[in-house]
């Protein structure tokens, strides 16, 4: 399948995020949070816990088990499950995304040890991995990718209950963070580690501030193309409209849809590909109220 430069400079593009996100964040992890036992949530947070508790058990692993080779070992799990109950159409780079993340942070082990960036200073430690946790999040979400981890289980569980995506997230990486205190037995360790988890989420919210649901508006020819792209290969819903032309009077059909943030760029890419004369217009939306039908 001959591929177009605007498709390959697109992939090029999101594989460079991606590779830069996921060094960020196995640096997050190695120099900031892991040396001082700072518990970030999800399945590292996990990792980092599991690398301390078995330092000195194994005699082949000194150092207790590899923090990148444990979150691997939850990754690929959860990834199956998202493909199944998800349909999860960012496979191939979430795949990629988490192997660089765990090779990454064992590299970065084996390099630096366990000895932290900053020294005897575990405030700044928890503010600046927090921080660059967020800025390597970001790049993964700009290249519409994920790291999978427990928010692929948040959206599972939510997705059988009435509950929000976000709030079981918080509610999972509460459970790891308290876990973190049960085994270290240090009250230091959630306070410091909800605060990283504070700094990493307003990172990510100033550079993705908008909405994170936009109602998308699709006037095209091909609405029966577009259907497959929204249902079909986006695992999306979506409805019909029904209009007419102010200027020729023709009747028209319109496709209305609520996606998230990081689909627009797919949507957008692929609408191109589908009807190049396609008009889209996106705006904030909320999925609270769905029109009937969607």
């Amino acid at each position: 399948m001959n591929l177009s430069k605007a498709t390959v400079k697109r992939h090029a593009g999101d594989y460079s995020l991606i590779l830069a996100g996921a060094f960020l964040q196995a640096l997050s992890y190695v120099l900031f949070l892991a040396p001082y036992k700072i518990v970030p949530g999800g399945v590292y947070g996990i990792s980092i816990i599991l690398h301390h508790l078995t330092q000195g058990i194994f005699p082949f692993l000194p150092d207790g088990l590899p923090m990148g080779a444990t979150a691997l070992c939850f990754n690929i799990p959860l990834m199956f499950l998202a493909m199944k109950k998800l349909g999860l159409a960012s496979g191939p780079k979430t795949v990629v995304t988490f192997l660089l993340v765990s090779i990454f942070t064992d590299a970065l082990s084996i390099l630096f040890g366990s000895t932290p960036l900053v020294e005897n200073d575990r405030f700044i430690a928890c503010f600046y991995g927090g921080a660059i946790l967020g800025l390597g999040v970001t790049c993964i979400f700009r290249a519409q990718s994920t790291s999978a981890g427990s928010d692929v289980l948040a959206r599972v569980i939510a997705a059988g209950s009435n509950m929000k995506v976000s709030n079981m997230l918080i509610l999972l990486d509460s459970a790891v963070v308290l876990l973190g205190l049960f085994v270290f037995r240090d009250w230091a360790v959630p306070l410091y580690s909800w605060f990283t988890i504070f700094v990493y989420g307003k990172v990510v919210d100033m550079f993705q501030s908008e909405n994170p649901n936009r109602a998308v508006f699709i006037v095209s020819q091909k609405t029966q193309e577009i259907k497959e792209l929204i249902v079909d290969r986006m695992n999306m819903r979506g409805t019909f409209l029904h209009g007419r032309g102010m200027f020729e009077g023709k009747e028209k059909e319109i496709i209305f849809t609520i996606a998230e943030r990081k689909d627009l760029p797919r949507i957008k890419n692929e609408l191109k590909i589908i009807d190049p004369h396609a008009f889209v217009s996106t705006m904030h939306a909320s999925k609270d109220s769905p029109l009937p039908g969607i």
